[in-house]
């Protein structure tokens, strides 16, 4: 039961008779009079025991818990998240939230929900997964759930959003011999993955407690974005999903995975290292080691194949495109027998030799049957390599060209790779990091993007999986880099002051009346006047200064931002009604089409030979498959890495 006030002060509350609490929160900012938004902070939903162990589901609570501030977050390193640096936002337009760290009370959630929400009307529920790799919190003001609750309301669409903390870097994915015997003495099957374990706690949390918050525990969403998307499809092969699935669907953002999951053996080896850097010998000697120390290790450790947390048939690949599944539709630039592994270490492509020429068993394709009802909608941003820009501009033309050849170990090949990405030993340096980031972008996100896709959808008979792009630009930056989408979806991110004119006021309408294709004659108008321009809390800058304002980039020639109000409300809201229709189970778009976002306002279903063009299908199957995905992935991660130290004065 929920009121509404309390003590004659407008507080909400929650009644749990089945947890035997009440749980007050807050009214949220962004509340209107038509639009009403509760939010409950910083609730437990489990206990950690000991640094790494197995989180415990929380169920005993107080009479009265209060729910008006954010919980602990894991301890990460004390810098801005990684969505503010990519924003390039100024200091003074960043809330200085100083949330806690605490290594052991950092398992709490937040709920986001309309006001008027009972335990009786079994709204969707969307739980967010955080990105950002070792740092990030489900607390972050950039993905606070306030504004897409409200919108969900004025659609007719409401929904509950859940966001979680969990364990991150070494204290949430720490795996070794050493602490496997350690776990399994204290009762713990398994080892490492922790951060995912929190991550399943959280999901059962929800799954029993969350329908006196208005949500159905029967139609939950999994949402994500980077290394969040990539535990999003681990979770998709985890084997207490095979077993009880807590989660009917998902949505993979730009997703950052290690596309081979390393066993424990493998995983040994980077852990003795950290733990002599540490000098220290024994797990409980590594227990003791103050968390400030911790966090700054251990950066690219994430899933490890425990022999636990997958299901028992998996072998360690998110993507099997095999026999098992080639009277599936694929696309037959994929090939007929790729597969793709999850690294430990990067985040690249790989062949395991154990599968060459060999099918899978009949209990493999059972097991892909049964995680078909999970329907999957997925995508990428245009310019996700940004995230590289410092290590790609410390390359030279020359150093790039000689590395790249003999990464390739093939001059014809290598060659075949260089004409793809223009890319040569006389390539301008102030043209090189361009040509340097759009090959990342390919090797990281986009064809891992695209096979990950394929090979879902296979596994799913040919359906249940929807396909977009999000090339729409950042309103600070101009391009469509990582993470970019979550200032659309959330819409919390203080913009520059923006122009509310409309294209269409400079534009000739054809004589149907239409300004764009005639693809777009199914999107939906909006009108510039249907919701006021976003506002800030930070101070903005006069029109007439625009130009000169600290933190973005505007266009040199016109003195305006690149993304005005209109476009940049077209996008938010086709992005949001999109997601929220997939939320309450409906097919946001075609199945046979891809949903283009961007640029320049554009949004619609489009062919896939739209997507084809926008993204280097041709590329890929010319200059990367022919390499392999042993040596793809290797050449992404050094062009990631830059030149070796000791050599950047000729690299």
């Amino acid at each position: 039961m929920i009121a509404k006030t309390f003590d004659s002060v407008q507080e909400p509350v929650v009644l749990h008779e089945e947890l035997k609490t009440t749980f007050t929160g807050i009214v949220h900012p962004i509340s209107t009079p038509d639009a009403p938004v509760h939010q409950y902070r910083g609730i437990k939903y489990a206990s950690v025991p000991a640094r790494f162990r197995q989180s415990r589901l929380c169920t005993d609570y107080p009479p009265q818990t209060d729910c008006s501030r954010f919980g602990p977050i894991c301890p990460q390193p004390k810098f801005k998240s990684v969505e503010e640096e990519l924003f390039g936002l100024t200091e003074d337009c960043i809330p200085d939230q100083a949330l806690k760290q605490c290594e052991f009370e950092c398992l709490n959630l937040n709920i986001t929900c309309p006001a008027d929400s009972t335990p009786d009307s079994h709204y969707p529920v969307m739980i967010w997964i955080h990105g950002g790799g070792n740092r990030g919190s489900g607390s972050n003001w950039v993905t606070d759930a306030g504004p897409l609750v409200q919108k969900s309301i004025q659609v007719g669409k409401p929904v509950v959003i859940v966001s979680i903390n969990f364990r991150l870097g070494l204290l949430g994915f720490a795996a070794s011999l050493a602490l496997r015997d350690d776990n399994k003495a204290a009762g713990d099957d398994g080892v490492g993955n922790y951060g995912l374990r929190d991550q399943r706690r959280a999901m059962e949390w929800v799954h029993r407690y969350i329908q006196a918050f208005g949500g159905n525990p029967n139609n939950v969403t999994l949402f994500g974005e980077s290394t969040g998307a990539g535990d999003i499809l681990c979770h998709l092969h985890s084997a207490a999903n095979e077993v009880a699935p807590l989660f009917q669907r998902v949505i993979v953002q730009s997703a950052i995975v290690d596309l081979e999951v390393p066993n424990v053996h493998q995983v040994s080896w980077q852990m003795s290292k950290l733990m002599s850097a540490l000098r220290v010998q024994t797990v409980e000697e590594l227990r003791t080691v103050d968390a400030e120390k911790l966090v700054v290790l251990g950066q690219s450790i994430r899933a490890t194949d425990d022999g636990v947390f997958f299901r028992r048939s998996w072998n360690g690949s998110l993507i099997n495109l095999d026999e098992t599944l080639q009277h599936h539709h694929v696309e037959p630039h994929l090939g007929d027998s790729l597969v793709v592994e999850l690294n430990g270490h990067s985040h690249h492509l790989k062949v395991p030799h154990h599968l060459n020429g060999h099918s899978r068993s009949h209990s493999r394709a059972r097991h892909l049957q049964s995680a078909s009802h999970q329907s999957v909608l997925i995508g990428d941003c245009g310019a996700e390599s940004l995230l590289w820009s410092l290590p790609a501009s410390l390359w030279t033309a020359a150093g790039a060209v000689k590395r790249i050849r003999a990464i390739c170990q093939s001059l014809n090949k290598a060659n075949v790779l260089l004409r793809a990405y223009d890319i040569n030993a006389y390539t301008p340096a102030d043209e090189l990091p361009e040509r340097l980031l759009d090959l990342i972008n390919d090797t990281r996100f986009a064809w891992p993007t695209e096979l990950i896709s394929d090979s879902l959808r296979a596994e799913r008979g040919g359906h249940g999986v929807w396909r977009y792009v999000f090339d729409q630009e950042s309103p600070s930056r101009g391009l469509p880099h990582h993470a970019v989408d979550l200032m659309y979806i959330f819409d919390n991110v203080p913009l520059p002051t923006l122009p509310t004119t409309s294209p269409y006021d400079y534009m000739e309408p054809r004589e149907d009346g239409c300004f764009y294709t005639p693809d777009d004659s199914d999107d939906e108008d909006y009108s510039p006047a249907s919701k006021p321009a976003k506002s800030s809390s930070c101070d903005r800058p006069a029109a007439a200064d625009m130009a000169d304002a600290p933190g973005y980039d505007y266009d040199a020639d016109w003195a305006m931002p690149v993304v005005d109000d209109w476009t940049f409300a077209r996008v938010r809201n086709a992005i949001q009604e999109r997601w929220l229709a997939f939320a309450y189970g409906e097919a946001p778009w075609r199945e046979d089409k891809v949903y283009v976002f961007g640029p320049e306002g554009e949004v619609g279903e489009r062919s896939m030979r739209i997507f084809h063009a926008r993204r280097h299908t041709q590329m890929w199957k010319e200059a990367l498959e022919p390499l392999g995905m042993e040596i793809v992935q290797k050449l992404g991660a050094e062009l990631c890495n830059g030149p070796p130290v000791d050599t950047r004065s000729y690299y």
